[in-house]
């Protein structure tokens, strides 16, 4: 089995960060709000602080409840000392975390996924002013996604990176899944996208974008690259003769969503992602100093 270690892949990008900081002295912090015993909620908060001190940014961890976490993310939204905001879900587990998220200021929005970042994304608007100066921020993860695939032979290196590629995900949460779809099809690609109801092909050029009901096999038989992050053990995992030879598997999930023998078949295997979120959400970090706080 061929693998991608995401580690030396995102200690370049994070090389990139620390480098822009230190050269700049830039002076850059980010407040993390954790509202919630859940263990992985701490691990995350860990890694981002980890990745923060590694690179430069100053990290600044705030423990409440869920009945104070509101009132903790608008007093950091409204603080000019604060340039961005992580809050660790989930909080509630239920509709409130979405309500809380709609709630951080996209000018602090590390990890991209308040309303505003989303739907520029969805509109493929790739900078926020005229001048086409300031990026757009994006989802961290469906960005370490896409950049580790980039790292690979799995896309076309010239007109649209992803152009001509098939792709399945088995994922459509709107933190992952979903965002990582459109991403990949403003890219080029051909995605078929599945969660628990089945799967559908995600066109941005076609009307409603998502259209015409696609099968497991079908969509599998066809991929050049098979992206999974389904977080559950009943989960009918990948196997090797549903593979299109040749093939690129990923997989994002805490749990691995593919057979050992599909990973063997593989063309390349990336078992996880995780060191590569943490990486952009430090470029998104930085991206969002430039854009909106940096007075220099």
């Amino acid at each position: 089995m061929k693998a991608l270690d995401p580690n030396p892949v995102a200690a370049s990008f994070r090389d990139a960060v620390r480098r822009e900081i230190s050269d700049e002295r830039l002076s850059i912090t980010i407040v993390g709000i954790l509202a919630s015993d859940d263990p992985a909620s701490a691990t995350y908060a860990d890694y981002t602080r980890a990745g923060c001190e590694d690179v430069g940014i100053r990290f600044d961890l705030r423990k409440t409840g869920p009945e104070s976490v509101r009132s903790m993310l608008e007093e950091a939204n409204s603080d000019p000392a604060i340039h961005g905001i992580f809050v660790y879900y989930p909080i509630w587990g239920d509709s409130r975390d979405a309500e809380l998220r709609n709630l951080i200021s996209p000018h602090k929005d590390v990890e991209g996924l308040c309303p505003y970042w989303i739907a520029k994304l969805y509109a493929n608007e790739r900078f926020d002013d005229e001048a086409q100066k300031f990026k757009a921020i994006l989802p961290c993860t469906p960005l370490a996604i896409i950049k580790l695939l980039e790292e690979t032979d799995a896309y076309i290196p010239y007109g649209l990176p992803f152009g001509g590629q098939q792709i399945t995900i088995f994922n459509r949460s709107e933190v992952v899944g979903k965002p990582l779809a459109y991403m990949l099809s403003n890219d080029g690609a051909r995605v078929y996208s599945f969660d628990i109801d089945g799967g559908f092909v995600v066109d941005v050029n076609g009307p409603g974008h998502e259209q015409m009901p696609v099968s497991r096999e079908e969509a599998l038989r066809q991929s050049d690259i098979v992206i999974t992050g389904v977080p559950s053990r009943q989960f009918d995992k990948i196997r090797a003769e549903e593979l299109k030879p040749g093939a690129v598997c990923l997989n994002f999930s805490s749990i691995q969503n593919f057979e050992p023998e599909a990973k063997e078949a593989a063309a390349l295997y990336i078992p996880r992602v995780g060191p590569m979120t943490v990486a952009m959400c430090m470029r998104n970090a930085l991206q969002l100093y430039r854009n909106y706080h940096d007075e220099a």
